[in-house]
């Protein structure tokens, strides 16, 4: 039997094989014109489409642009009739959609990174711009009809379907797809209105947005007061993952999604934007090339992971973080070092221990004094409170003495109100002075002392000192553990072959491939927002978390999970997946070690300058510390001048006898306002049992404030440094000190 043929340009071409089948018609290669392919619509759209189809060709706009398949011939069928146009032909593409999620990206674009998705994304604008020059507007914008290739070039397909203007008569887009439709035109008769490229900057938006946020939809969120569609919280205007206007949107992202907080300021500002109440502030195609381009300059390599890639201004690397969270690695490697890089073993870790334990940290007590020679005057002093005694006794003898001597010429018991007067008397001249005010004094005076030397200690890099020390000693036991940890996980892999092999076959399956009764390109996204992209992503309890999806849905995907799981057969025997798992988890165990090791090097160097700075740092150069050191001094020498000392509990109180001598005040505590956490136990290095001893000054640090001369310290490393910095506080003694 004989291929097909068709006219093109009144001349007879032969149909290949099958390229693609879509909902207009169907697409062929053509034999003897390598590079081309055609399309041919179904016989009901073929009149419909000939106008504009023939307006494009007249219009050359194929000769504008390298970027779009626009249309470049006629198609004509044995009769002459229309049906169809020829087009370039792009080959080694693939849909954009594979490229948004890590299984399906596993699959077709196995060595594209974070970078390649940031250049892959400015591709897709660049791509818009092209046509928005040539005064077109792509209309039905959606993840169809871009394509990409593995260099992260991009074309755009499905051209014929594009608005454009041509001999003064609009040919407008008739079409549309809901998840990448703007709010405006929700509900709305797509083939009556003239599409704008406004109308494209929020498809373009979207696109961007699953290419950055790993498939995850800017719309497909949790709302805190309607279980709503994507397309109604698209018709809402409900940007679940906004900043600006969380409070209006009342929509939170899907559970293990990116944040918008971990793009840098800009990318932020033009997200807001493009999702944003007022579509004429959305970004054009133009600017965001430039904003793209400049994301991926900004990129870094995590240093745990050297397959992560991730903005600078987010802080930690995100793609961990969602490891961490979720399990599933956005980024997973597919070629794995079986063991570690050489030179590994010769890392002396006892070597590492022993210098950090002799390394000489001065204690808080050797760098603020306790005192200062040169107090201040500071009020009430014991000056006034002697003269506010005085001026009581005064007061108490000029009422008293007369009343007695008018009583006693007046009364036969003259002797009985003679001692009464003097008893009175004397009671009188021995009034009290009154401690509360001198108290008040000092305990203020001592508050300012502690704040400004937690201030200081902050800023000669004490606390930053502190902290490291003991992130490093929990390192230290981390590469201890290595080797039985990689141990135990080799061991894992033999108990969970079988559901690796079933998890490895299922998600083979993706459900945007798949036809599923009533679950369409909107709810593909929603389910991919969700992280459910393959079979072995379903799940009851998965899918009934998802908005909009109910019983129903749900018995649908799990009917459908269940008819591809019963053709799963376990393979017994070794195979490739097998020394896959193998070299992963020993190329996870090395990244792991080598990270460690990394982190111990610099951090012991930078540790061993802190003593040589921390000596040079002069407490009393400190103006606020000094200034408070004073008053401090002050308001204690006025407490011993009128015999008032501190309790055990540093409080102040009068003295009980008369001419006693007032205790000496204790240094004050500068305490952390974190839990003491419990020292584990170390077998080759405990600490001396003098390490339980606090030190009299604790640097006081407030989560999410620890700062270091060379800037913030952010992120999970925050986390880590705040757990420990009061242990090691706490075991600053069991050091040597500083000479």
């Amino acid at each position: 039997m004989s291929a097909p043929s068709v006219l093109i340009s009144g001349k007879r071409a032969r149909l290949g094989g099958l390229l693609g089948r879509g909902g207009e018609g169907d697409v062929y290669f053509i034999e003897g014109r390598p590079g081309k392919a055609v399309k041919l619509y179904k016989s009901d759209l073929r009149a419909p489409r000939e106008n504009k189809v023939s307006a494009m060709v007249g219009s050359r706009l194929s000769e504008r642009t390298s970027l779009v398949a626009f249309p470049l011939e006629i198609a004509a069928d044995e009769s002459g009739r229309f049906a169809g146009f020829v087009m370039r032909l792009v080959s080694k593409h693939r849909p954009i959609h594979e490229l948004y999620g890590p299984k399906s990206r596993k699959i077709q674009f196995p060595s594209a990174d974070y970078r390649f998705l940031a250049r892959a994304a400015a591709n897709v604008a660049r791509a818009v711009a092209a046509v928005h020059d040539m005064d077109c507007v792509i209309g039905d914008f959606n993840h169809s009809g871009v394509l990409v290739s593995p260099s992260a070039t991009v074309a755009l397909i499905d051209a014929d379907s594009f608005q454009f203007r041509a001999q003064g008569r609009l040919h407008r887009c008739i079409v549309g797809t809901e998840d990448f439709t703007p709010p405006e035109l929700h509900g709305a008769r797509l083939g009556e209105i003239e599409r704008t490229k406004a109308h494209d900057h929020f498809g373009l938006a979207v696109a961007i947005f699953q290419l950055l946020a790993m498939g995850r939809h800017p719309y497909a969120g949790r709302c805190s007061d309607a279980d709503l569609s994507l397309g109604e919280s698209i018709a809402q205007n409900r940007f679940a993952f906004s900043i600006a206007r969380r409070a209006q949107t009342r929509t939170v992202p899907p559970p293990g999604s990116i944040r918008l907080e971990d793009f840098p300021a800009p990318v932020i500002a033009a997200f807001e934007a493009a999702f944003g109440v007022d579509p004429a502030k959305r970004p054009t195609a133009a600017q965001w090339v430039a904003l793209l381009n400049g994301l991926e300059a900004d990129l870094r390599q995590c240093a745990a992971v050297p397959a992560h890639y991730f903005p600078r201004s987010s802080g930690d690397c995100p793609w961990c973080r969602l490891l961490a969270q979720s399990g599933i690695d956005m980024f997973p490697a597919l070629s794995f070092p079986a063991t570690a890089p050489s030179g590994a073993d010769q890392f002396d870790i006892d070597g590492v221990w022993t210098a950090l334990k002799a390394l000489a940290l001065s204690c808080p007590e050797d760098l603020i004094p306790s005192s200062c020679a040169d107090a201040g005057v500071s009020k009430p002093t014991a000056h006034d409170a002697l003269a506010e005694r005085q001026k009581r006794r005064n007061a108490r003898l000029f009422w008293i003495i007369p009343a007695l001597i008018a009583l006693a010429t007046m009364s036969k018991l003259f002797v009985v109100w003679l001692v009464c007067g003097l008893a009175a008397a004397l009671s009188a001249a021995a009034a009290k002075v009154d401690p509360e005010p001198l108290k008040k004094a000092f305990v203020a005076a001592d508050e300012r002392a502690r704040a400004a030397a937690v201030d200081w200690l902050r800023r000669i890099g004490y606390v930053d000192a502190l902290a490291l020390r003991a992130d490093l000693e929990s390192a230290v036991d981390q590469h201890r553990a290595l080797n039985q940890e990689l141990a135990r996980a080799l061991a894992d892999l033999q108990s969970t072959r079988e559901s690796r092999q079933r998890a490895a076959y299922l998600d083979g399956f993706l459900i945007r491939r798949a036809k599923i009764s009533g679950i369409g390109p909107a709810k593909t996204a929603t389910l991919a927002s969700f992280g459910i992209e393959t079979a072995n992503d379903i799940t009851r309890g998965a899918v009934l978390m998802v908005p909009g999806f109910g019983e129903a849905y749900t018995a649908r995907l799990l009917a459908w999970r269940q008819n591809h799981e019963k053709n799963f057969r376990y393979n017994t025997l070794r195979d490739a997946s097998d020394a896959q798992a193998e070299s992963a988890a020993k190329s996870a165990w090395a990244t792991k070690r080598v990270a460690i090791e990394s982190k111990l090097r610099a951090g012991l160097a930078n540790l061993k300058m802190a003593p040589a700075k921390l000596a040079a740092a002069n407490p009393m150069a400190f103006p606020p510390l000094r200034e408070a050191l004073e008053s401090r001094e002050a308001a204690r020498r006025h407490c011993e001048q009128l015999g008032i000392a501190p309790s055990r509990r540093d409080s102040l109180r009068s003295s009980s006898r008369s001419g006693q001598r007032p205790r000496r005040l204790r240094r004050p505590r500068l305490e952390l306002p974190i839990r003491p956490r419990r020292r584990r136990k170390r077998p080759n290095h405990r600490f001396a049992p003098s390490a339980r001893r606090q030190c009299a000054f604790r640097p006081r640090v407030e989560a999410g404030t620890l700062e270091s001369n060379s800037g913030a310290v952010s992120g999970s490393h925050v986390a880590t440094v705040l757990e420990t910095v009061d242990l090691a506080c706490q075991t600053a003694r069991s050091y040597p000190r500083a000479q």
